[in-house]
C-alpha cells in the first residue's frame, strides 16, 4: 500500500514528478560546481553502445539527456514520491541494439577509483542493481540513493536507509562521472523537457 505520508518529489517548478514526462537531472549549484547529467562512452569500454553516466562540467553549456523515473509504485497512479524503490531510464530514441542501454545501474567495482560506476545496462523491475530512491537533501534539492536488493524489496517505501549508498561524483579520465560516494552525494534538481 501506498504510506499516508508518502511525499511526492518536486521539480523546480514545484510541480510533483510525473512517471509518463521525461526530466533533465540538473545540479543545485551553478557555474563550475553546476551540469547536467548526460548519457556518454564510457572510457575503454567495448560496449556497442553508449554506457556511462557523467555529469557536465559546468551548467554552461549543453543540456543532460532526459530521463524518466519508473516508480515500484506505478500501479498506484504516475507520481514518483521520496524514498521509492524506482529505476531510471534514459529517455531517447535508440536502435534495438541499444535498448538495454537505457536503464542505470551500478557497475562492478572500479579499483583505480576506488567505488563503483553507474552505468546503463539494468533491467525495469528485476531484482539487481538497478534500485534507486530519491532522498529529500540536506541542501537544497535531493540526492539519490542506490538501494541493493534488501528488506526494502518487501516494503518500497522503506525509509531504512542503512543498506543504501549515496550516488555522487568522481573524476574519470577529465570528466565528471556518477559514481557511488561515501560523502559529498550529488545535490540534484529536476527540469521537465518541454
Amino acid at each position: 500500500n501506498l504510506p499516508s505520508d508518502a511525499t511526492p518529489v518536486l521539480d523546480v517548478t514545484g510541480k510533483e514528478l510525473d512517471s509518463r514526462l521525461s526530466y533533465r537531472i540538473i545540479s543545485t549549484f551553478w557555474g563550475a560546481l553546476g551540469g547536467d547529467v548526460y548519457l556518454g562512452k564510457s572510457p575503454n569500454s567495448d560496449a556497442p553502445c553508449a554506457n556511462g553516466i557523467f555529469r557536465y562540467n559546468s551548467d554552461v553549456g549543453p543540456s543532460g539527456t532526459p530521463v524518466r523515473f519508473i516508480g515500484s509504485s506505478s500501479h498506484f497512479g504516475q507520481g514518483i514520491f521520496e524514498n521509492e524503490l524506482l529505476n531510471i531510464q534514459f529517455a531517447i530514441s535508440t536502435s534495438k541494439l541499444c535498448v538495454s542501454y537505457t536503464i542505470w545501474k551500478v557497475g562492478d567495482y572500479d579499483a583505480s577509483l576506488g567505488t563503483m560506476l553507474l552505468e546503463t545496462g539494468g533491467t525495469i523491475g528485476q531484482a539487481d542493481s538497478s534500485w534507486f530512491k530519491i532522498v529529500k537533501s540536506s541542501q537544497l534539492g535531493y540526492n539519490l540513493l542506490y538501494c541493493p536488493v534488501t528488506s526494502t524489496m518487501i516494503c518500497p517505501f522503506s525509509s531504512d536507509d542503512q543498506f543504501c549508498s549515496k550516488v555522487g561524483v568522481v573524476h574519470q579520465n577529465g570528466k565528471r562521472r556518477l559514481a557511488l560516494v561515501k560523502d559529498n552525494p550529488l545535490d540534484i534538481s529536476f527540469n521537465q523537457v518541454q
